[in-house]
């Protein structure tokens, strides 16, 4: 199964009000894995750079005067994503972007449903919590100094990342990748199921954490909670 991890930058918030893409940065994976095949392309956005972008990428208009337009590497870009699903952090932003920049050459739409949002896993597997690139990055100790500025490809890269923590690791799948097989007769089907241990791990606790403990119940009064949990 092949799908591209994707990123763009912009100048700004809404294609309708005149922002254009000037970065975009793709990573391919194939069955949740790496394959080292990259795309990453800077644009011309045909339009001044607002401060307020500036100062998210650091892509200004002198960077990219440049750069192609959107219309010469159209091609080469929906060449490289090919049929695959896109993983996309917030992927309603970067698809409307992408969309609007192929409606204005006169190239079809992809497909909404074509984009998986990391964004929408993230706050449905930790509601509650922060869910940013960098939030995530730091719930799975994923590696993000570099990440100064925001760049298309770099945060591809640190997006494929965290979508493979997201959803179980770098194989995903693995538990249902097992050959079912008819049970042999006699045999309980329920025997894979973890079994108690021979012998119970030994305590971690210390005595010194031990007597520390009940110390701090005991200072709590009999009628506390916790003393009577103890005597359970």
């Amino acid at each position: 199964m092949r799908e591209i991890v994707l990123d763009t930058e912009t100048t700004g918030f809404d294609p309708e009000q005149g922002d254009r893409i000037v970065e975009i940065g793709a990573v391919e994976l194939f069955n949740h894995m790496p394959t080292g095949n990259t795309y990453h392309q800077y644009i011309n956005p045909e339009r001044s750079m607002p401060q307020e972008a500036f100062e998210v990428h650091g892509l200004g208009d002198e960077f990219l005067r440049d750069k192609p337009l959107f219309s010469a590497i159209s091609q080469d870009f929906i060449s490289f994503i090919g049929d695959a699903k896109l993983i996309i952090h917030n992927a309603s932003f970067d698809m409307k972007f992408i969309n609007a920049e192929l409606g204005w050459i006169g190239v079809a739409a992809l497909p909404k449903d074509r984009a998986i949002d990391t964004l929408d896993i993230a706050r449905r597997k930790f509601p509650g919590s922060p869910a940013s690139l960098d939030a995530l990055c730091r719930r799975f100790a994923i590696d993000n100094s570099a990440r100064t500025l925001h760049g298309a490809l770099l945060d591809s890269e640190i997006l494929a990342e965290v979508y493979l923590q997201l959803i179980g690791g770098r194989q995903p799948d693995f538990a249902l990748n097992v050959v079912e097989t008819a049970p042999k007769p006699g045999v309980d089907v329920t025997d894979w199921r973890p079994k108690p241990r021979s012998e119970p791990l030994p305590s971690r606790l210390t005595s010194k954490e031990s007597e520390a403990h009940a110390d701090f119940i005991a200072s709590m009064g009999a009628e506390s909670l916790w003393s009577k949990v103890d005597q359970a």
